[in-house]
């Protein structure tokens, strides 16, 4: 298994900022690729971002396309998801996850992750 755990959350302006990190242990030479996927209060999870493990390549959801970015710590086994010009609408508990196969949906599904963090708090006021 791999553990997961978030951490970086917060409460910022809209326009502001914030770093969201991961932290895996346990079976990290399994990791495919890591995602981020945030849940709204009554919506389900959504993608936003994630990354392929062997070769950092990253992949986006259009609507954090040049605000996001997505990277990683090789040595610590550690997902950043960096956020700028915050957005109300971007308030939601952050999830982060893994999976250890390449899937068959491309990286946006959650059902193609294998394991889940507890999630960390965003709030963007107006």
């Amino acid at each position: 298994q791999v553990q997961l755990v978030e951490s970086g959350g917060g409460l910022v302006q809209a326009g502001g900022s914030l770093r969201l990190s991961c932290d895996a242990s346990g079976r990290t030479f399994s990791i495919y690729a890591m995602g981020w996927f945030p849940r709204a209060p009554g919506k389900e999870r959504e993608f936003v971002a994630a990354i392929r493990w062997r070769d950092s390549r990253t992949y986006y959801a259009d609507s954090v396309k040049g605000r996001f970015t997505i990277s990683r710590d090789n040595a610590k086994n550690t997902v950043y998801l960096q956020m700028n010009s915050l957005k109300p609408e971007d308030t939601a508990v952050y999830y982060c996850a893994n999976r250890d196969y390449s899937g068959s949906y491309g990286y946006t599904k959650p059902a193609e992750y294998n394991y889940w963090g507890q999630g960390t708090q965003v709030t963007v006021s107006s």
